[in-house]
């Protein structure tokens, strides 16, 4: 019997089947892997602003095809990644910052 080796982009594609999301972009619901499932990579691409190569990652085959023909506007995929992360329980807020020390620094 041979052994198949998954490649890491089908890994993950198995990984993420059926922990999907759901949450409406522009009147159409989509499926989308929750925000805490998100791998490192995929945030890298979020945070390059490669926003088609990341939707790829975190949507099902379906729903990227749906995205592609919706064209949204910035606007309309920061709502849409804000409501999935509701929809996960996680929401996507924007960060306060690290919190403030309780020790004092010392004055030089």
């Amino acid at each position: 019997m041979t052994e198949t080796k998954t490649g890491p982009a089908e890994a993950q594609e198995i990984e993420a089947t059926g922990h999907y999301v759901t949450a409406e972009l522009c009147d159409a619901k989509l499926e989308i892997v929750p925000p805490g499932a998100w791998r490192q990579s995929w945030q890298r691409k979020l945070k390059a602003g490669d926003m088609d190569a990341f939707l790829e990652d975190v949507l099902s085959p379906d729903s990227y095809e749906t995205y592609i023909d919706l064209d949204p506007t910035n606007d309309e995929i920061g709502e849409f990644l804000n409501r999935a992360g509701e929809a996960a329980g996680e929401p996507m807020g924007k960060s306060s910052g690290p919190a403030t020390s309780s020790r004092s620094t010392r004055k030089r």
